[in-house]
């Protein structure tokens, strides 16, 4: 198995303290990199798929990819090449990283080596959440590898060096250094990327980013770019998340991802308040999935995890990414706080891959109002409307048979309820971790909410198919 190098200093390594040329540095690493060549055959009437940031995300219009879409005449049947880069990590087995969306679709892979030379690559496995593909090659002279070393140690302001093949041009050498950590694009569930003003454009994807001392700290994925070219923002994935996806596609052809098998949400000032928590910290499962690692009752809604196997969970994004690096099966310890307390249960993780298809959610009803009969009594509570859900109020509002609690028939538009998005159809099943199963209740829980100096008011509320998620509503 591949395994993180110790921090040894290479002949040709330079200082820590940002050398005044590089030139013996790069020298010992250029052989390493390479460029990656796809052709794909493509129907007239279609074009290049173009890797673009997912709907939503705050870098959109900005986000540039290996890929551009290519319109344009040709033949019914056309082939496509595209360029990009990778970096041998084992020379003897001829094993090369780069990037998932640099050989996505393609039909023929040929690795172009810096002396000239070229070979066939075959795809060992490729994974999409972090944009990771490993090839393999079989060489029929000694190939140049790098090592993998860990960004965890690197500082923002440590020197880096980015090798690649941006817009074609081979063996590109770049220089600058880490101006962020930890970022977060939306481009996928495990987003931790290294960001760096080292010069990366298209054709960099799937290339190396190196620290002064030739390891691998990152793969370079992608850029901000209004332009189309570097403006010194660029995305790389640091190795530590990297290396145990690349032994995952090296052994298995396939990702096999620890899965806990419930649903959160971040944990807001808010919340935390109204938890009693004295800081706004962990993951707030929002429900847990039918079926899964803890469908026993181990972990529950309204839970906030606090700590996974002994590891920080700092912020929601935490949670998926250690979660998934670790090995399926595994018997874990997880902290949560439960009603204001600290506990520690056990839990023996699932498989993700297998976990997806259990999560997967229905679909959902009218989200409009409706007049429910006369004769159902109905209370306003905090800008609702509130009915107690009988089979005629399920009928209305499409609301499964599991889902149990008060339904909301109205909500106030002026009213702090309608800020959170709550919405006719929605359920309140719990109110500051009790249940509640009338409106009576839900008045009586505001009540002695208020009675005891809260200013919020947490609610646990059902979607019309079962899914969980909690707001907290302003009581003044």
């Amino acid at each position: 198995m591949l395994m993180a190098s110790p921090a040894v200093m290479p002949a040709y390594a330079q200082s820590n303290a940002g050398p005044a040329s590089v030139a013996d540095l790069a020298e010992g690493l250029l052989d390493a990199v390479v460029n990656i060549s796809t052709s794909q055959n493509v129907d007239s009437g279609r074009t290049q798929p173009r890797m673009r940031a997912p709907d939503g995300s705050p870098f959109q219009d900005f986000f540039d990819e290996f890929f551009q879409d290519r319109g344009g005449e040709g033949p019914r049947n056309r082939k496509v090449s595209s360029l990009g880069s990778g970096f041998v990590i084992d020379a003897e087995e001829g094993i090369i990283v780069t990037n998932n969306h640099v050989i996505e679709g393609a039909d023929d892979i040929e690795i172009n080596f810096a002396d000239g030379s070229k070979l066939k690559a075959d795809l060992v496995g490729a994974d999409s959440k972090t944009d990771l593909a490993v090839l393999k090659v079989t060489p029929f002279r000694p190939l140049t590898e790098v090592p993998l070393g860990t960004s965890e140690t690197m500082r923002i302001g440590d020197w880096v060096m980015a090798i690649g093949n941006p817009f074609g041009l081979g063996g590109t050498v770049t220089v600058g250094i880490i101006s962020a950590r930890g970022r977060d694009i939306n481009s996928g569930p495990y987003d931790n990327f290294i960001q760096t003003d080292a010069a990366i454009n298209r054709g960099n994807s799937g290339g190396p980013l190196f620290n002064m001392n030739g390891e691998v700290i990152g793969i370079n994925t992608a850029i901000i770019s209004p332009s189309g070219g570097s403006i010194g923002i660029g995305f790389a994935v640091p190795t530590e998340l990297a290396l145990n996806v690349i032994n995952q596609l090296r052994e298995f052809g396939e990702t096999r991802r620890g899965w806990l098998g419930v649903r959160i949400q971040p944990v807001t000032d808010d919340i935390a308040e109204s938890l009693g928590m004295d800081e706004a910290k962990g993951a707030l499962v929002a429900g847990v999935i039918r079926g899964g690692p803890v469908d026993d009752g181990s972990i529950e809604a309204g839970d906030v995890i606090i700590r996974f196997d002994g590891k920080e969970v700092d912020e929601m994004r935490d949670l998926p990414r250690v979660v998934a690096e670790s090995p399926v099966g595994k018997a874990v310890d997880v902290v949560v706080i439960r009603k204001g307390e600290e506990q520690t249960v056990k839990v023996t993780l699932g498989r993700l891959e297998d976990g997806e298809k259990l999560a997967d959610a229905g679909e959902v009803g009218d989200d409009g109002a409706t007049d429910l009969p006369e004769t159902l009594a109905t209370v306003e509570v905090l800008g609702m409307t509130l009915a107690e859900l009988t089979d005629e109020g399920r009928q209305e509002f499409a609301i499964a048979d599991s889902v149990s609690g008060v339904v909301i028939t109205a909500v106030d538009p002026d009213s702090a309820a309608a800020e959170k998005r709550i919405e006719p159809g929605d359920v309140i099943v719990e109110i500051a971790q009790e249940a509640v199963a009338t409106p009576q209740d839900v008045e009586d829980r505001i009540a002695a909410l208020k009675q005891d100096g809260r200013r919020n008011a947490l609610l646990m509320l059902a979607g019309r198919t079962g899914e969980l998620r909690f707001v907290t509503v302003r009581m003044d």
